[in-house]
């Protein structure tokens, strides 16, 4: 019973009733106006890092012989670059910055998986008196659906921004069966292929990550924390390939829902 209580005590996030402004103890509250406070607040901390590492990064860049944090930065820019110009073709000015953005502050959420499972938690609570604390972002699957609704925005914007209203709306008419009496048939695989998109970016980030940290409680709850090493340490390191490969699968996906997006359909 101590081992269940635990394992749902990790997996339950701050909530605030923004209606009542009440701290709610459930994840099992269904209401709307239900905030959980330490997921915004922690991606908001880890985008506002990036920006201003980056931005410090930008300030001491010199254009000779670069300095390790300038060359590692470099490295990472131009990897991302190098992956849109296979992709995406003529490089347009919004989506190398977008990719990097993606990249970088999907691998900071995913990276908070490898703090010690009660190092934070703790810390909140002795401090500051929080009970309850989810210290990954993207194992919020509200976080998630936020990010790949800006995607789908940006989809929807590029789709009508390239081939003009009428073109957008003959796409989803008009595909795959070009024939007037086949409009209502295309207009039902559009709709679903288009909300796909960002529901397959959402679900598999959230799913990855929520089970990389489900695997860290259950080896916390379950075994004497002298011997959790044997387990946590082999699987931390595995996690490190998972937290990459996410990253980068986020951003490589959304480059290529915005190239399509850009694409004449024939």
């Amino acid at each position: 019973m101590l081992v269940q209580e635990y394992i749902r005590h990790h997996l339950r996030n701050f909530q605030l009733d923004v209606c009542n402004f009440n701290v709610v103890h459930s994840n099992h509250n269904t209401s709307f106006w239900i905030l959980n406070v330490d997921s915004m607040f922690i991606s908001f901390l880890l985008g506002s890092f990036f920006l201003l590492f980056f931005r410090y990064v930008s300030k001491i860049a010199t254009s000779g012989v670069p300095g390790k944090l300038q060359a590692f930065i470099e490295l990472i820019v131009d990897f991302i670059c190098s992956n849109i110009r296979e992709i995406f073709g003529d490089v347009n000015k919004l989506i190398p910055p977008l990719a990097i953005t993606i990249f970088v502050w999907v691998f900071l959420m995913n990276l908070m998986d490898l703090f010690p499972i009660d190092f934070l938690p703790c810390v909140a609570r002795g401090f500051f008196g929080i009970q309850t604390l989810r210290v990954v972002p993207s194992t919020d699957i509200n976080v998630t659906f936020a990010m790949s609704l800006g995607v789908l925005f940006l989809v929807l914007y590029y789709h009508v921004a390239t081939k003009g209203l009428i073109g957008f709306l003959k796409d989803l008419t008009l595909y795959p069966f070009n024939h007037p009496l086949f409009i209502p048939i295309n207009l039902v695989l559009e709709i679903i292929n288009l909300l796909s998109k960002p529901l397959s970016l959402a679900l598999r980030l959230f799913g990855n990550m929520y089970a990389g940290e489900l695997i860290f409680i259950l080896i916390s709850g379950l075994l004497p924390w002298w011997i959790q090493w044997i387990l946590s340490v082999p699987w931390a390191i595995f996690h490190i390939l998972v937290i990459c490969l996410q990253s980068f699968i986020f951003m490589v996906l959304t480059v290529i829902y915005l190239s399509m997006a850009c694409r004449q359909q024939h």
